[in-house]
This record gives C-alpha cells, structure tokens and sequence, in this order.
C-alpha cells in the first residue's frame, strides 16, 4: 500500500495543529481523545481536497487507507477516514459491512468517531442492505459501549427519514437499561429522530416504559414533542 497520501495528509495536520483547539475539544469528552486541534470545517475541508488525489484507487486501496487513518487514534485522522468512505458508498456490497463492523470493535474509542462512522458509513451500508439491521440488533448485546451505542446511532439518519421504525423500537427495548450514559443518549436521539415521522408510536413506546426508562434517554427522546407530551412522558404512574 503507497502510504505516502497519508504521510503528506498528516504533516499537514500536524502543521495546522493548535493547542487552543485541542484543549477546549476535551471537554466534550470523558476520555482524552487524541487530537491535534483542528476545528471540524476545517478537517472537512482537508478530508475533501485529499479525497481528489485517492478516489482513483479501488475501493479496497481506499479502505486501506482509511484503516491506516483510524488505527493512530488521532480524531481527525478518523473523521477522514469516515468521510472517505463514506463517499464510496454508490460502491458498496454487502460484505464491507464486515469491514465496517471491524472498525467499529478494533478503533473506535470515543462517542464522535462512533457517531461520524455509524451516522454516514454503516448507516448508509444498512440503508442500502437492509438485512444488515438485524446485526445491529446483536449489536446492541455487546461488552463494547461502542458497540451497543452504535446499533442505535446507525438509524439515526434512516429513522429520520421514517424507516426501521420497528427495528427502532426492538433496539431501543434492548438498550432500555443500559446503565452507559453515552449508550443512554445513542438510543434516545435514535427515538428522537424515529419521532419525526412516528411521532404517535414512539410516543406511545416512551410511554409503556417511562418508569424504567432511564432519565437520560428519556430527555433525549422527547426533546422536540409538545410540551405537553414531554410532561406526560416525564410523569412517574
């Protein structure tokens, strides 16, 4: 594999790296990601001028690469790399999901890389395949909070388009006790976005289940109903 794309791509980031950035960036998170302190655009930015010097390669080069990006740990590096294969996804078959799902167990350590992956990459592969669901519902039984957090955030898109409604609410009743915080607000923002085009239904869900259902999820899955309904949700019987 010629690495040397990925040599220029990161003297550059390390040449636009400032420390100001990187240092307000922590506080988004619990862990301490690493980073060089880019702001987002900007790393929009690089991800689409690099993409013009490899997307001649064949997808499988490309993939690569992006498995080159995502093992340093970097977050810009990751978001690159979920950018780029993202682009590809008019070339997907069934069998990258395998390629996807190994990036997600062997990488992913913190809430945006596992959002930027699952939201475009893997959330576009199960759109186009949508037998792929039913992994995800496996998913959402793993040891890895990535993991579990990912077999909701992958429908987020979808749902709010109006699909997987059912496959929703299955995966939202698997995560319904989890006690991970970050996998908390994965299915409740995954509700939130079903919401959207099933409004009764979710409703009727959150509901059934708001004596269990933690407070966090909660809060995320109502956060754009009336007022009303958000206060019938947040009422204990």
């Amino acid at each position: 594999m010629d690495t040397s794309i990925i040599e220029a791509l990161r003297n550059e980031l390390q040449r636009r790296a400032d420390p100001a950035v990187r240092e307000s960036g922590r506080r988004y998170f619990k862990e301490d990601p690493l980073s060089y302190g880019i702001q987002n655009a900007e790393v929009n930015r690089l991800a689409a001028r690099y993409f013009q010097q490899v997307k001649t390669l064949t997808k499988r080069e490309l993939f690569d690469l992006c498995e080159e990006l995502l093992y340093s740990r970097y977050n810009e590096e990751a978001f690159i790399a979920c950018e780029w294969s993202a682009r590809l996804q008019k070339q997907y078959d069934r069998e990258d999901f395998e390629i996807f799902e190994h990036w997600l167990n062997a990488y992913i350590d913190n809430w945006a890389k596992c959002d930027t992956l699952c939201n475009h990459t893997i959330g576009s592969i199960v759109t186009g395949f949508p037998e792929l669901v039913e992994r995800l519902k496996q998913w959402s039984f793993s040891g890895n909070r990535w993991v579990r957090r990912g077999a909701a955030v992958t429908l987020v898109l979808p749902a709010r388009r109006g699909l997987f409604l059912e496959d929703v609410l299955e995966i939202a009743q698997n995560l319904l006790t989890d006690e991970d915080d970050l996998v908390q607000k994965g299915y409740g923002w995954m509700l939130k976005e079903a919401a959207k085009q099933h409004r009764d239904e979710v409703f009727a869900w959150i509901l059934a289940r708001r004596n269990i259902m933690p407070r966090t999820s909660l809060r995320y899955a109502i956060e754009k109903m009336p007022p009303e309904m958000r206060a019938e949700a947040m009422s204990r019987n």
